[in-house]
């Protein structure tokens, strides 16, 4: 296995707009809420902000769980603020979205995971913003299955929970299996087949194609019907380190397979993220280019 790398190669040298962000960012701070974007560092986050596309972050800021290649922040959550239901859907309207990405931190100190709160947030959305197409990405309630029939109640057009490594490097995510992971995949399903459902995978953590494509069957048998596939930058030098930076011609060839075998969209490049270019997974963009 290599050794970390030392330097981000030129394909991982995106420009940033800080002008568009502190704009975006100062919208959302009037308006009260979180993105996951600010949250968890993403490299992405200018581009979105001068598209006027982000992914808001409900439950708080906190975290119950101490991934080691996550920058959100870990601890005792506060309790569940009731205005977010409303405050998500004044900042969708001010942005005039037309979709929504809406993701938590894991709630472990919440009876149903806050899976409640996911549903009546999107469920607001849709009655004053009807437009508005909602996709979730939601952590795994700890398997719990009636969490897993609220949030498919909320009316929700894509449910997300990423897996986001091979099982052989779950060290790097705290309090969680992968069987789990694909179990609240297959309940998506199981109780509406109808559900688009996603997932997503870090690459560069020391895996291997094979259990890629090992990974890839599996969520196909889960049902799951998108896969983001991007590169893991550790967010400082606590987290867990970088061993590969992976090349674009390998993000095109995980693509390939990937479609091949039966998902019905794929985005995989470096900056991929889960809820990156979100609407294009739905709309079905050029699904096999």
């Amino acid at each position: 296995m290599s050794t970390t790398p030392q330097r981000k190669p030129e394909w991982l040298r995106k420009k940033i707009s800080f002008s568009a962000q502190r704009e975006m960012d100062q919208l959302l701070n009037d308006v009260g809420i979180h993105t996951i974007c600010q949250e968890a560092m993403c490299p992405n986050i200018s581009e979105c902000f001068a598209h006027k596309q982000a992914t808001f972050l409900i439950l708080g800021t906190t975290c119950t769980r101490r991934c080691s290649y996550c920058n959100v922040d870990t601890g005792v959550p506060a309790p569940i603020n009731p205005a977010e239901i409303m405050q998500v859907t004044e900042a969708v309207q001010k942005l005039g979205l037309q979709y929504v990405v809406i993701t938590s931190p894991a709630r472990d100190d919440l009876p149903d995971g806050g899976a409640q709160h996911f549903c009546e947030v999107t469920q607001y959305i849709r009655q004053h913003s009807p437009q508005t197409t909602v996709e979730l990405l939601i952590p795994d309630f700890q398997g719990d299955i009636d969490a897993i029939q609220t949030v498919l109640q909320s009316g929700a057009a894509v449910i997300g929970h990423n897996v986001e490594t091979v099982p052989r490097l779950y060290h790097v995510r705290k309090g969680v299996k992968y069987e789990k992971s694909l179990e609240v995949l297959r309940n998506l399903k199981l109780y509406d087949p109808s559900i688009k459902t996603k997932s997503a995978l870090m690459v560069g953590l020391g895996e291997t194609a094979q259990e890629m494509e090992a990974v890839f069957a599996d969520l196909l048998k889960a049902g799951c019907s998108y896969l983001s596939i991007g590169q893991y930058l550790a967010p400082s030098n606590e987290y867990e380190k970088v061993v590969e930076y992976v090349r674009p011609s390998q993000f095109e060839a995980y693509k390939k397979t990937a479609l091949e075998m039966g998902f019905e969209f794929v985005h995989s490049s470096p900056y991929t993220r889960s809820s990156y270019m979100a609407h294009e997974y739905q709309l079905g963009d050029t699904p096999h280019a």
